[in-house]
């Protein structure tokens, strides 16, 4: 058996991964795999004062594990790990040790929601300029700011104002969409978005094909009866959230699950996203998106895994 240490994923982006663990799709391709909790010693906190990506680590939960050397491979937000990984960071091991080898099997759903009461907040171009508090390096800042979604002439910025403040006039809720819903929320705007995996040097093509077997039949289980798999986004935050506990299965839509093969990332899709981080001043040290992609594991991993 091959040993793959991963770090942990929630359904939203690693359903397919929970599934193909839980249902020893894995172990059938050869695989033990093992976990390392990605938010032990993490410390989340709101910085109201911070409105822009340069500056903050983008290692503070996912990533961190890999870096330390205890986690072979993980999957996150498409946009956070282009930045993760670019040339002369500053890092714990050279930029050629880790790099994206492919887009996961899950695309993450985001909606930016505003509370039934708030009669202003009805189409997205009324908050230009609203304070949006948000998390660093996730997919849910592409997926309300990029130009396909907001118009350029609508792009949301961020209010250096206090968050309590920002909180106040946007009066978003960011929670789970269904959630979200059922406390009477209104959606503004709606996204699915990307993920990649990014793997060390120790996960070879034949590790990774191995891999993506095994998620790709776990995709096939779950887009076959979806509704018998919902119930892993309740289990998930039910000890961190009672509202959420109290849900059931009926009260979860499921065309917001979506799953597909893992494949390679798409070449016009990667220079989009290149050029798009760099029309917001990152990737600066980066002349091209190959630099941050292995392209000759990415090729044979999943021609093997067809």
């Amino acid at each position: 058996m091959k040993k793959l240490v991963l770090e942990t994923t929630a359904p939203f982006q690693g359903l397919p991964e929970l599934v193909a663990y839980d249902e020893g799709l894995f172990t059938k391709e050869g695989l033990a795999i093992e976990w390392v909790d990605r938010e032990a010693g993490v410390e989340k906190k709101v910085e109201a004062d911070v409105t822009t990506p340069k500056g903050v680590t983008p290692f503070a939960s996912h990533g961190k594990l890999l870096e330390q050397g205890k986690a072979d491979m993980y999957n996150a937000c498409e946009w956070g790990n282009y930045c993760r990984y670019r040339p002369g960071q500053p890092a714990a091991r050279p930029p050629r040790h880790r790099r994206l080898f492919g887009n996961r099997g899950a695309a993450g759903f985001a909606g930016l929601y505003a509370a039934a009461a708030r009669q202003p907040y009805r189409r997205r171009a009324v908050l230009f300029r609203q304070p949006l508090p948000r998390a660093a390096f996730a997919g849910r800042i592409p997926a309300a700011r990029h130009d396909q979604i907001v118009p350029s002439a609508e792009r949301l910025a961020v209010s250096p104002q206090r968050h309590d403040e920002g909180r106040n006039r946007s009066d978003h809720a960011v929670r789970a969409a269904c959630h979200a819903e059922k406390k009477g929320c209104r959606v503004i705007c709606s996204a699915f978005y990307h993920g990649t995996e990014v793997a060390s040097d120790r996960v070879d093509a034949e590790t990774y094909a191995a891999f993506n077997r095994a998620v790709r039949e776990a995709v096939r289980r779950i887009n076959a009866d979806k509704k018998a798999y919902m119930h892993y986004f309740i289990d998930y935050y039910a000890a961190k959230d009672p509202e959420i506990a109290a849900l059931k299965v009926e009260d979860l839509r499921e065309s917001r699950l979506v799953v597909c093969d893992p494949a390679p990332i798409p070449l016009d899709e990667m220079q989009r996203t290149y050029d798009w981080l760099k029309s917001w001043g990152m990737l600066e040290e980066t002349a091209s998106p190959l630099q941050l992609i292995n392209m000759q594991v990415q090729a044979h991993a999943h021609e093997a895994a067809e």
